[in-house]
């Protein structure tokens, strides 16, 4: 899914996750899966300097991950702690909390580097027992 890298981005994302889940019959990551496109969108929309930004959700046997791709390679996201009074900066944290596993990959196009995915694995009864 791609779409403008603007607020209503993190919300069409739950829902394309959503979606994503419920077609591959792995309702059980949901709720996980809601929580960390939400803070990985909203970090695209909040910090990257793009136009747009891309959802990918890929279903495997014994696992899900979710990614938010832009195009600004030059920003890179940097998990930090959020003070007791700041509502944010604990998205990147959370997402490692409830994820598997969690990173960063590049994205290039031949030998130029042209873009990150955020990107998080999710495991649970559902995925495993598939």
């Amino acid at each position: 899914m791609t779409v403008p890298a603007a607020p209503p981005a993190a919300r069409l994302a739950r829902e394309f996750v959503t979606a994503a889940l419920v077609a591959a019959d792995q309702r059980l990551l949901i709720e996980s899966a809601r929580i960390c496109v939400s803070d990985t969108v909203a970090n695209v929309v909040r910090h990257a300097r793009v136009p747009e930004l891309t959802v990918e959700v890929t279903v495997h046997a014994d696992r899900v991950v979710v990614a938010a791709r832009d195009d600004d390679p030059a920003r890179l996201p940097w998990p930090r702690r959020g003070c007791e009074n700041e509502e944010g900066g604990r998205g990147l944290t959370l997402v490692r909390r409830l994820s598997h596993a969690s990173g960063v990959t590049w994205v290039w196009d031949g030998l130029e580097l042209v873009g990150k995915q955020v990107w998080f694995e999710l495991r649970g009864a559902a995925v495993l027992s598939a």
